[in-house]
């Protein structure tokens, strides 16, 4: 790889693979609504801390740096995923989600990324809200069924998973979808 050459990545805390067929249950309910939604398979599945786009490869150390600062402050912590909803919202649904509980230190931690990613020239997230994008809303045929199912699943209780570590990614867009491959792994 040149210096000068660009990727596309991001920051993320990977899935619990226990967990996974409760969420393929999720999405099992929506399908059942005959809508035209892009699943997003359980291998890709992830809670994005940042998203950086196409970045110079010149980034990725600095990005490193960073993230081996502020996870300084951090050890391992619980996420208690639960609740489903959609972006940006019920009359307009483009991205199908399941939340966590509140209080989770997921907030603070992409606070403190976002601070020092700020100063590498990275704009600041506005109104982040952690997240497991499950399915993307390509139309909006049926889309009082994708409502009443969002309606239905609200207050779903999935299960905890601990994070101990998470990953710098690199993102190449295919036309099967994105691939994923591990640039950085860090420790909490």
């Amino acid at each position: 790889m040149k210096e000068s050459e660009t990727i596309r990545s991001f920051l993320a805390i990977e899935l619990d693979k226990s967990l996974v067929p409760k969420i393929l249950d999720v999405q099992k309910e929506f399908k059942k609504t005959n809508a035209n939604i892009k699943y997003v398979p359980s291998g890709n599945m992830h809670f994005t801390l940042k998203f950086f786009g196409n970045i110079d490869l010149a980034m990725v150390d600095n990005i490193n740096t960073v993230v081996a600062k502020v996870i300084n402050n951090y050890s391992s912590f619980d996420l208690n995923i639960k609740k489903c909803g959609c972006f940006p919202n019920k009359n307009l649904i483009k991205v199908l989600w399941l939340g966590l509980e509140d209080g989770s230190p997921i907030k603070d931690l992409q606070k403190d990324l976002d601070n020092e990613f700020r100063k590498l020239g990275f704009k600041k997230e506005r109104n982040f809200i952690s997240h497991l994008t499950i399915g993307r809303v390509k139309s909006p045929k049926n889309k009082k069924e994708i409502q009443d199912t969002i309606e239905k699943l609200e207050d779903i209780e999935i299960g905890e998973m601990s994070v101990y570590k998470i990953s710098l990614k690199k993102s190449t867009l295919s036309p099967q979808g994105p691939i994923y491959e591990d640039i950085k792994v860090f420790e909490l």
